[in-house]
């Protein structure tokens, strides 16, 4: 099976599999393989229902300061929002596992959707840290982008400011937003890979 045959969830991954080994890194330009999944009002997604779209993964956790620089500015919001109206649907994961930081059920998850004022599209729960370990993310945040023919076309992080203060959002490159606007011209994206920098994700032991 490929990724074509499934998406991404927000309650639980009930099934994931990848070509590469868990804890290996998917070659960006490699097509993504399968995984079944439930978003958080119960809905099972298949990534075939939004076939010809981009899709964003963000890996993130609300008790990480580098996600707090992102959220606190709006940068992440603007960045989803700028996503979202270029028609890509953005997918925000938690793999944070119980009893540890950044951890949360469908029902916080929700709540801190809206309370941050987020326009991703949904967010993915991955407490077993199946959908992490598969894309080998390691911080918070790590950004993931998959074009409309499935492929891995940029991974790494939202900036090039690898700092935890609110202050350098400004001035600093959007790597994610360089990336769509490469896609959207009809480009190849320019800046592929970059280490992402954050927290590192709190997976199950």
């Amino acid at each position: 099976m490929t990724i074509s045959k499934a998406l991404f969830s927000t309650l639980s991954i009930s099934a994931l599999a990848l070509a590469a080994p868990a804890s290996a890194k998917i070659a960006t330009g490699s097509n993504v393989s399968d995984m079944t999944v439930t978003d958080s009002n119960g809905v099972q997604h298949n990534l075939s229902d939004f076939a010809g779209k981009k899709v964003v993964l963000e890996w993130t956790n609300e008790g990480c300061p580098y996600v707090a620089k992102h959220y606190d500015t709006n940068n992440m919001q603007k960045t989803q929002a700028m996503a979202e109206a270029d028609g890509a649907v953005w997918l925000s994961v938690i793999s944070s596992a119980p009893g540890k930081q950044g951890y949360k059920t469908p029902d916080e998850a929700n709540a801190w959707k809206d309370s941050k004022g987020a326009v991703s599209t949904a967010i993915v729960l991955d407490p077993e840290g199946d959908m992490g370990k598969a894309f080998a993310a390691k911080t918070t945040p790590h950004m993931y982008i998959i074009d409309e023919a499935q492929t891995l076309v940029y991974q790494g992080a939202i900036d090039d400011n690898p700092s935890a203060n609110h202050a350098t959002v400004a001035g600093a490159k959007n790597y994610v937003v360089a990336a769509m606007d490469d896609l959207k011209a009809g480009n190849p994206v320019a800046v592929s890979d970059t280490p992402a920098y954050g927290c590192s994700i709190k997976y199950k032991s």
